[in-house]
């Protein structure tokens, strides 16, 4: 199984949307920056039938180093989460 590179993504939607390349990568592109601009503010964006973009915290803590077992601080951190909806399990499922 091949990954798909951006180039590739990109030809995949123009061609879908019958649109240019330039035009499909703006399009992705302000999609992709509306979600990051929600969960910055703490809000969550649902795509029905393909899943939800939301913030995902983690707390500060103490983890541990893999090669010398001292002890390290983990800082709290941000990051955002992606949660596939039941309809997209359901169709990869099969």
């Amino acid at each position: 199984m091949a990954n798909m590179s951006k180039s590739d993504v990109l030809s995949a939607v123009a061609d879908a949307a019958g649109c240019s390349k330039t035009e499909a990568e703006a399009a992705i592109e302000a999609f992709f920056g509306a979600v990051v601009n929600a969960a910055q503010g703490g809000d969550s964006v649902a795509w029905p039938g393909i899943g939800k973009f939301s913030l995902s915290e983690r707390a500060a803590r103490t983890g541990r180093n893999p090669q010398t077992g001292e002890q390290i601080q983990i800082s709290a951190s941000r990051s955002v989460k992606f949660s596939a909806a039941k309809a997209l399990k359901d169709t990869m499922n099969g």
